[in-house]
This record gives C-alpha cells, structure tokens and sequence, in this order.
C-alpha cells in the first residue's frame, strides 16, 4: 500500500474511532456513499460553515443571505439545463463488472504522469540541492517535457470529446491510453453511457410527469430564482451577491474517496451579480479571496493551487477550480465561475416573468452577469483533516508516551476549545474545583470536563481531537486558584490564574482571527 493510501486510511479510520464521522445506517451493513457526522464531526463542519458564512456577510457589506427549499418547481431544472444536460460519462469494466465515470479514469492517468514529473523533480531537488532551478528544470529537462507534452495532448483530446458530447470519442481515447480497470487490471471496456445524477420523487400521492419533483442537485438555483425578491427587500444595488449553505443531491454511480464523492452532500455556494461587461475583474477578484480564505487556516501553498477548466460548462465563460492535495492526489475543492447572464435569462425565459435589474445610474435595465464561488462542505472537511492530522514524536517521552496522534486544526474551528481535566477523579475537591472552572468558561466557548483515566491519556486523547489548550486542575489550584494550562500545538504547559483563563483562550480560538487575516 502506497503512503498516500495507507495516510487516507488513518484518516477514515480516526474519523470513526473518535466520532468525526460514521457509515451511514451502519447496524443494517450502511448505505453506500452516505455517511453520518459525529460529535466532533458536526462542531467542525458547523465551525468552517460559521467561517465561510460570517468571511462573505459579515465581510461584505453587499452580500445577504438566503436558505431556499430543497424543493423547486420542476420547470426550475428544466430552465437550468439539469433535465437535459445533467449527466455523467460512465463506463463499465466487463470482468470486473465495476463502474467507473470515464473522465475520471482519464484524469486519473494524467495524474500519474503528473506524479513522474515529480519525481523527477524531487530527483533533481536532490542531487543539486540549494542550486537546483524548478522553473528551469521544467522548461528543459528531456524528460519532463515529453511528460508534459503527453498530458497536453491528453488533456486537449479530453475536454474536446467532453465539449462535443463524443463518448466514442471518449472510449477510444481510454482504449489508446491502454488504460486498465483498477479493480481487475482488465482492459475489457463497455461503450461510453451518459447517466443523469439528479434525484426524482412525487409531489402527493398521484403519480405522472405533472407531479414529478426533484431533489435540487445544487443550491444555485434557489438562488437564481429569488434574484429579485432579494434585491428588492433589501435594497441592494449591483454589484451584490446572495450566499446560501444547503444540502444537495446527485446520485453518483461511483461515489467513492469516502465523504469526498457523496450522494447526499452540502454546499456554501455565493452568487455574486455584477454588470454586464465587469464580470472578469470580479471573477479575478473572487479567485484571490477564496485562495486567501483558505490559506488563512494555514494550509500550505504547496497544498492549494488553482486549475483552468478545459472544457467550460454550457453556463461559463471562464472557470477555475481551487484543488487540494488529498491523500488520493490534487482534486476538486472549490469553484469559482463566470456563469453569464445564462441563468436569469433562461428563467425569464422558461417562467415568463421578468429577471431584470433596474439600473438608477444608467436608467436603464438589463439582466446581470453572475460569479459564482461554490465550495462542498463535505471536502472541506477532509480537505481540513488530511491536513490536520499527524503523528508526532513527544520530546523526552519514552515507550508508548513517545508518539501520539494529533489533529493541529486552526484554534478557531477545533470542535472543542478547552478540556478541563482535574488530576484525580477519587478528589471530590479537585472534581468539584474542575466542574466551578467548566461552569464558568462553558459560556464563552466549547468546553469539555473529562476525568477519566491517567492525566496522560487525557491528554492524548484531547491530542486526536483537536482541541487547542487543556485545563488541569490539581492541589495547587485550591491553595492559589491557579491552574495549568497546556497548548496543543507546542506542549507547553504555563501555570495561570483562573481569572485569566478566558481571556487568554479566546484571545486564540476567536473567529474574528481568521476573519481579520482576510
């Protein structure tokens, strides 16, 4: 098992085993690509929804927010283009009998041509050391540019075949790849299918085409279609954008990579409505601050960067996809989208009412272009974890204290903010000390009172679930009222008053921290 696999089964095992996130319906064998969020799992997700919400409405003075149903007229997705459009390319292996959506087995081989530029990167890295010229090498070592040549030519036959809708396009370019079925090492391929991912159900209890609902496969739509009932409430001018977090729902055929490919799922979606014409200075301006907004919980630059769409989306005239380094390689986090005036315009089209702004400087209406950012929820979270989660060595610790597993999430979205653990679970004055310290800071932010088990062990297990400072009350505490007070990240532990305590552990878990370094 590669490294890259074996850190992406640490992180599904951790999820379980401290309640971040569990199978779904687990007790009947669980429900493929569903999946159930844990104790810790929902204060964290909670915790990056707050900080996605609060950087685009408490930040912006020209951006509201909205929560639309999950049920929408069925014309809705008609208007969209979900009916006709919505669909993936799927290909099956015939001895495997496995699915795969045939773009990503595609991208996929791209990918490990990628990882042999690498390599021969971090080849070069070494034998030249502090003299070693990246850009340069890139520009003109032999190997790495028939490595890039191929993923050139590959890349362009892809989104040309994906563009035109071409699926015998798209098998024969996986049959000249000779790429093989994962599963089986078969190259005994089905033709190409398109299969529509959206969701149908009933409205009421008579069934036909007129009472055929679906569950919104995005959140944009809602959005779209309250354009001008928000604009009107709340007096907005353009340039304004509407935010909105929900679920959404796609039944993916090969939903696989744990929760990053699921089939129900959330997403924190913000159209942004600008004027015609100025569509491309906002798309670049909502390119650097969601780059920003991630790098504020400090993921490494190496760790983010940006990837031009090749094939654009019926809807777009520019597209762009912030990608992150998962375990399983560089994929999808976020998207940010020049989607025109397509939206409102076919809405106009399909209700028959009008979705045009009034303009008061031009005196005169049109109907706006939109710029999307759109992130999942779901891969944030992993996105947050497979980067939170070490295994560390512990200074002057011996036998099984010398290692320890620990989540370095930013202070500000840790589920838990503070233990307090008093030293002796058999002290009913130590107890009772730790419960009037818990009382007295649970109002300020998430605590936890543990008392369970060796100190040591305590601390461990605050360690693999992220939480930023630990409070332990011991003998000295009720002869001076101060307590010791241990930072994750450093080990460090600084004997303080209780008096102080909130004040120092706000000071570190506050949002407004991430809210300012935007």
């Amino acid at each position: 098992m590669s490294q890259q696999a074996e850190q992406f089964k640490k992180i599904v095992a951790h999820c379980k085993e401290y309640g971040f996130v569990y199978p779904s319906s687990e007790i009947y064998d669980g429900l493929s690509a569903v999946y159930d969020y844990g104790p810790y799992g929902v204060e964290l997700k909670n915790n990056l929804k707050r900080y996605w919400w609060e950087s685009m409405t408490k930040l912006h003075e020209n951006i509201v927010g909205l929560d639309a149903a999950i049920f929408m007229h069925p014309k809705t997705w008609k208007a969209s283009g979900h009916v006709d459009a919505f669909n993936d390319p799927l290909i099956d292996n015939k001895d495997s009998k496995k699915r795969y959506r045939a773009d990503v087995l595609v991208e996929d081989h791209i990918q490990k041509i990628q990882e042999k530029i690498n390599k021969e990167v971090k080849k070069a890295e070494k034998r030249f050391g502090e003299a070693f010229d990246k850009a340069q090498f890139l520009e003109t070592n032999g190997r790495v540019l028939e490595y890039s040549k191929q993923i050139a030519e590959i890349t362009e036959r892809l989104a040309t075949a994906m563009t035109d809708g071409d699926l015998d396009g798209l098998k024969q370019l996986i049959v000249d790849l000779d790429i093989t079925c994962p599963e089986s090492g078969s190259r005994n391929w089905t033709e190409v299918r398109q299969f529509n991912l959206m969701f149908s159900t009933q409205l009421g209890t008579i069934a036909g085409e007129e009472s055929k609902l679906y569950l919104r496969p995005e959140t944009a739509q809602g959005i779209f279609v309250n354009f001008l009932n928000v604009q009107k409430t709340t007096r907005q001018k353009i340039p304004f954008g509407i935010a909105q977090v929900g679920k959404a729902f796609r039944n993916e055929i090969v939903a696989r990579q744990f929760i990053f490919r699921m089939r129900e799922f959330e997403q924190m979606e913000m159209q942004f409505f600008v004027k015609p014409g100025e569509e491309m200075q906002w798309y670049e301006f909502w390119k650097d601050f969601r780059m920003k907004w991630h790098r504020a919980l400090g993921t490494p630059e190496d760790k983010l960067q940006f990837h031009d769409h090749d094939n654009l989306a019926h809807y777009a005239n520019a597209a762009v996809d912030i990608q992150f380094d998962f375990p399983f390689g560089f994929k999808e986090l976020e998207g940010i989208h020049s989607r025109t005036d397509f939206d409102l315009k076919s809405h106009e089209a399909f209700s028959g009412k009008k979705m045009q702004y009034f303009d008061p400087e031009e005196e005169k209406s049109y109907i706006p272009y939109v710029v999307e950012t759109s992130i999942g929820c779901d891969r944030m979270f992993l996105a947050t974890l497979s980067q939170a989660l070490q295994e560390e060595t512990v200074p002057d610790a011996e036998g099984k204290d010398s290692t320890r597993t620990v989540m370095k999430l930013h202070p500000a979205i840790a589920p838990v903010k503070c233990a307090i653990l008093p030293l002796l679970k058999n002290k009913e004055e130590l107890t009772q000390k730790a419960r009037e310290v818990f009382d007295r800071l649970k109002f300020s932010f998430q605590c936890q009172y543990d008392e369970k088990d060796a100190i040591g062990r305590r601390y461990r297990r605050q360690d693999a679930i992220g939480t930023p400072y630990c409070v332990t009350i011991d003998f000295d505490t009720l002869e001076d009222d101060t307590v010791t007070i241990r930072d994750r990240d450093t080990l460090v532990q600084e004997r303080v008053p209780i008096s102080a305590l909130e004040g120092i552990i706000r000071d570190k878990v506050d949002m407004n921290n991430l809210l300012r370094a935007l």
